[in-house]
């Protein structure tokens, strides 16, 4: 029989369901505000001190760090995220993508469910601004016409391609001053063939942590596909919650002695699947 504590918790919008297993099997359900800040500043973690103290007949204090030797493993799925997207309030960001290729996710792929409207609404962007890079990357074809000479490498598919325009550091690191001044810290790299060559969007992350970005999105990293407007709103999406959801994190953990770090925490993901919170 196992002698500690297993929270799963549900911190929804407005209500925050807490279920815990206690020592000897005994189950414990409380619901609370998900947000309440007049009487604790987090609901999951005012749910986990509530049973604590009535499992135990300890009385641990709001303002007092969690002891989580008695914690075995915490469980939660939360909508931080997905309001975040709704509402418009995630990370302002400025996306970084291959020069000619500005308005490409705004355009989108066409697709229209109601082929007969007349009024068309598209989605606004979630970036605010939008850096230009001058690099081009080719794929090498012996059959081709356009007679140029660049240095040849191999690609992650193993095939050949051709550096024509290579990264332009001078102007990218104005243009990402530039952007920094502005108060934005979040950046969605999307370049057109990084699925085949990830190195300029890496050299990209790197300068901008030099210069105090504080989140980088790769699109190479989170989604290296063929198609650039998936994988580009994909990078977006990512470059806009990340921070969101790292905020939420770090300040549940932070009302916990070492910050859970002896603690099996998992998230739940879009997917169904769990994923640890220190990924």
């Amino acid at each position: 029989m196992n002698e500690k504590f297993s929270f799963a918790i549900d911190r929804g919008g407005t209500f925050t369901d807490v279920f815990a297993l206690s020592p000897g099997g005994k189950v414990r359900v409380m619901k609370l505000l998900s947000d309440d800040p007049s009487n604790y500043k987090d609901a999951p973690r005012e749910g986990i001190r509530r049973i604590l103290s009535e499992v135990t007949g300890k009385e641990y204090s709001s303002e007092d760090l969690l002891d989580t030797e008695q914690l075995d493993w915490i469980r939660m799925g939360t909508t931080v995220a997905t309001n975040a997207l709704l509402e418009r309030k995630g990370e302002r960001i400025a996306l970084v993508i291959s020069a000619g290729f500005r308005d490409i996710l705004h355009i989108g792929n066409q697709s229209r469910p109601k082929i007969f409207s007349l009024e068309i609404s598209c989605p606004e962007n979630l970036y605010e601004e939008v850096i230009e890079v001058e690099e081009r990357i080719v794929l090498h074809q012996d059959k081709c016409e356009i007679k140029r000479s660049a240095p040849v490498l191999i690609g992650t598919t193993g095939e050949n391609i051709k550096v024509w325009t290579p990264l332009n550091e001078e102007k990218l690191r104005s243009d990402l001053q530039s952007v920094l001044s502005k108060g934005i810290k979040s950046l969605a790299v999307v370049l057109m063939h990084s699925y085949l060559f990830p190195d300029h969007e890496l050299y990209i992350e790197k300068i901008a942590k030099e210069i105090g970005f504080e989140h980088i999105s790769r699109s190479s990293d989170i989604m290296p596909m063929v198609r650039i407007v998936p994988r580009g709103d994909t990078a977006c999406i990512d470059a806009y919650l990340t921070p969101c959801i790292k905020r939420y994190t770090e300040n549940f953990a932070s009302g916990f002695k070492n910050k859970l770090e002896d603690v099996n925490v998992l998230f739940m993901q879009s997917d169904g699947g769990l994923t640890p919170m220190n990924l």
